[in-house]
């Protein structure tokens, strides 16, 4: 019996085998076939099945050898890349004759989907493919020859990283030992070891046929890997869309194996996913969106998105990043980053004019798709109004910078009450409302994050001229390292970016405590000349921000003064105390 609840199945008969099909959804609406992995059945796809059966027609088989198709005889040589073609046209042509299919793989389905992709005789047949966890062994084979011929450190070290990764692909061309395993006691102990790996959900799957699956699965690695990485093919080119789906967390593949994939595919969708190899399992809600929407797109004949550009190109690809203080500066420059990534950027700003002025640069850097939102940080009722509408409206959000602040300068004594609540109000409040609201729901949804705290040097240099600014960095950096303790179980990274003197417009509204009107003003346009002359622009530490969440680094000093200082701050801390007894020039 099928765990599929409500599919219909049909057998289908090629090259010797029976292929056991299962259908759900509307077979007049547009054909989605999931293909399975090694050493799973199609019912590892359950969950994503039946939230795509009521926008398509989902089409789910057991691999010949697997679940409740039978295998080839001599299983030697039955289950070759060209064997598993013929019997995807096979069920394409009962399932979907005369109409192409959108294709979905993992772990091995992925691997045979981009056979299916790039072969010849399935042009037409193919509308589109979504792909994970699972490289194109002619793609793979061309990776590991263009570093050995041009070594590298760098080169080297991602082959020998993937041959680390890859440790049971040589156990699985040993004759007889994997069938011993999987039939003896490692078939018993998979589906513990599987859920404590994993944190997968205990239930149905695997199934009960998983130490026979799993035996006739090692023939897959046997009579293709070698084969192919040796002599790759050198026409392995999509002609269809791609969707390559990157679980960040995967232990058996690098991100590093995609880096030359856009040579192969026309039409690339890159997408990233803080999760781990068995993404169908433990992210299907996510999964399911992605698939709708590509497969939507494809469809309807719409421009299919591409990765973004940069050094980020496809890991920010679709996620939604929101940032406070957008408006200008480094907010400005961090959703423009963002967007040049790929990613949906909502801007945020008190000045609704700014934010949206904001949104239009990121819509023309490359973002899929930007709104504006207008919001001061320091008005609780206001964020979490803002935090409602953001989640109805565009998602949960993926990735959270808290950037708004305010400059204020002045002695302690000439500091008022008022200054103080001004300063923490925005600089402090307004991070700890952001974390709570945005954080709590990225906790909620249980896929995990990241939050960026924009502090400042001035977090860890003191300064006479600084106590309130100061005071209020140094407890967004203290925040930002108690929040990242406490998250981390739940994959939710927190990152401190700490810049130094950086060209913004916070010094055209910064305060000076203690000065009437004039003296403001003159301070205020001789600070921004000091720091326009030093010339740093916040795009930097914009690029700061994205080096960040994508390395999940927890304090980030930016520019060289804020680096010094740091090192200063952890191994000389006296000096740091005698530059700020240092009197400011006025």
């Amino acid at each position: 019996m099928t765990v599929l609840e409500g599919a219909r199945e049909r057998w289908v008969r090629t090259g010797g085998v029976e292929l056991c099909v299962a259908e759900l959804g509307d077979p007049r609406r547009p054909t989605v076939v999931l293909v399975h992995g090694y050493p799973d059945t199609k019912e590892v796809w359950s969950e994503v099945a039946t939230r795509l059966a009521g926008r398509f027609h989902v089409v789910l088989y057991d691999v010949r050898g697997h679940g409740r198709s039978t295998a080839p005889q001599p299983l030697r040589g039955g289950f070759t890349l060209e064997k598993l073609t013929d019997d995807f046209l096979a069920v394409a042509d009962a399932v979907s004759p005369g109409r192409p299919v959108h294709l979905v793989g993992h772990d091995w389905g992925s691997v045979q989907c981009w056979e299916f992709v790039t072969v010849r005789r399935t042009e037409g047949r193919i509308a589109s493919f979504t792909s994970m966890s699972g490289p194109s062994l002619d793609h793979f084979g061309h990776w590991i020859g263009r570093r050995l011929r041009r070594p590298t450190p760098r080169r080297v070290a991602q082959v020998l990283g993937q041959g680390a990764r890859s440790w049971y692909v040589y156990l699985l061309h040993t004759p007889a030992l994997p069938e011993l395993a999987w039939r003896g006691p490692l078939g018993k102990a998979w589906p513990r070891l599987l859920a404590r790996a994993e944190k997968l959900p205990r239930g149905d799957y695997p199934t009960s046929s998983l130490p026979t699956d799993a035996a006739h699965g090692a023939w897959l690695y046997r009579d293709n890997v070698r084969a192919r990485t040796r002599r790759p093919r050198d026409d392995a080119y999509a002609h269809a869309p791609v969707q390559l789906v990157t679980p960040l967390g995967d232990v058996f593949l690098s991100e590093r194996l995609y880096d030359d994939l856009e040579q192969w595919v026309p039409r690339l969708t890159r997408r990233t996913l803080p999760a781990r190899h068995w993404v169908p399992r433990t992210r299907p809600d996510r999964l399911a969106a992605w698939i709708e929407e590509f497969v939507t797109g494809v469809e309807d004949g719409r421009t299919v998105p591409v990765a973004g550009s940069g050094p980020h190109a496809g890991r920010f690809g679709g996620r939604l990043v929101l940032v406070t203080g957008a408006g200008s500066g480094i907010g400005r420059a961090t959703a423009c980053a963002f967007a040049e990534a790929g990613a949906r950027v909502v801007a945020v700003d008190r000045d609704g004019r700014a934010a949206a002025r904001t949104a239009e640069l990121a819509l023309l850097g490359g973002a899929p798709a930007a709104w504006a939102e207008t919001a001061d940080v320091s008005d609780e009722q206001g964020m979490e109004k803002l935090a409602e509408k953001v989640a109805a409206e565009y998602g949960v959000v993926d990735v959270l910078v808290n950037n708004a602040g305010i400059g204020l300068a002045g002695s302690f004594f000439d500091t008022t009450p008022e200054d103080w609540r001004k300063v923490l109000d925005v600089n402090l409040w307004g991070v700890i409302h952001g974390c709570r609201l945005f954080g709590r729901q990225m906790a909620a949804r249980g896929e995990g994050g990241h939050i960026v705290n924009v502090a400042s040097a001035a977090a860890y240099q003191p300064s006479r001229a600084l106590p309130a600014y100061g005071a209020s960095k140094a407890a967004v950096l203290m925040l930002s390292q108690c929040l990242r303790a406490e998250l981390a179980g739940q994959g939710i990274g927190v990152s401190a970016i700490c810049p130094g003197f950086v060209d913004t417009g916070i010094t055209a509204t910064a305060r000076f405590a203690g000065t009437g009107a004039e003296e403001e003003r003159r301070r205020r346009k001789r600070t921004a000349k000091l720091y326009g002359m030093r010339n740093y622009p916040p795009q930097k530490v914009a690029d700061a921000v994205l080096r960040a969440v994508a390395r999940d680094a927890a304090v980030v000093p930016v520019t060289p003064e804020a680096r010094g200082a740091y090192l200063l701050a952890r191994f000389a801390p006296r000096v740091v105390r005698a530059l700020a007894r240092v009197r400011p020039p006025v």
